[in-house]
């Protein structure tokens, strides 16, 4: 099995560097690429001095970024990161050992929300942003993403929508073979559910089973905002 991770990003200046060291020093991953949006500060210039990591431009939104990166690569299985999320130190291990098993066609990790921008009165709410990845058996893309590429081709990627593309990619996957949620964490900033948390907690719960009724993404994007 061969391991490429992709990460799509936008104005990421303070983050890119250390989330390519880290998967840098990891082992069993052989490709990175760094898919930019539009970036209007350094990121592509600090992704791009990251040894061994390769840089391309696509249309902004996930789901383009995503499909992007993953034609720039070759490798067997993709897992896709949000750049501001740490994968643990023995991720490629943990993929492999859920791909073993050839009726899983994807994965995804659980999540641990962190207050990495200092203390904050409320932190102890990030526990409510990490419990969606332990009651949902359809992954989110801060999970960390992992699919084999043949299932990723076979439901034709990610779809072109504003929202819910990790969570639509999800579903097709799903009615074509397992997805096994490991039981290891990846470490995921709660900047944003710290900035706006009302608005992160219904974005998490109450958003989701709009699309899951019907509301298209369109009219979501609407309520929600443009997101990053």
């Amino acid at each position: 099995m061969t391991l490429a991770v992709v990460v799509p990003v936008l104005d990421e200046e303070a983050r890119i560097g250390r989330r390519l060291a880290e998967l840098g020093r990891q082992s069993g991953i052989a490709e990175i690429v760094v898919v930019d949006g539009g970036s209007r500060d350094h990121t592509s210039a600090i992704a791009a001095a990251a040894p061994g990591v390769r840089v391309v431009v696509a249309p902004r939104g996930r789901g383009p970024q995503l499909n992007a990166g993953a034609a720039a690569t070759t490798a067997d299985v993709l897992l896709f990161l949000h750049a501001d999320t740490e994968l643990p130190a023995d991720a490629a291990r943990w993929v492999a050992a859920a791909l073993a098993d050839l009726r899983v066609v994807a994965g995804a990790f659980r999540v641990r929300h962190v207050a990495d921008a200092g203390p904050n009165w409320l932190g102890p709410l990030l526990r409510l942003a990490d419990l969606r990845s332990r009651l949902t058996s359809l992954p989110y893309g801060d999970q960390a993403v992992f699919v084999r590429r043949a299932a990723f081709d076979a439901v034709g990627g990610f779809p072109a929508q504003p929202l819910f593309e990790d969570f639509e990619l999800a579903r097709r996957l799903g009615r074509i073979g397992r997805i096994e949620i490991v039981t290891a964490c990846v470490r995921v900033s709660g900047r944003r559910f710290l900035k706006r948390p009302l608005r992160s907690l219904a974005a998490m719960h109450l958003f989701p089973m709009l699309y899951r009724c019907g509301v298209s993404p369109d009219t979501l994007v609407r309520l929600y905002g443009t997101p990053r």
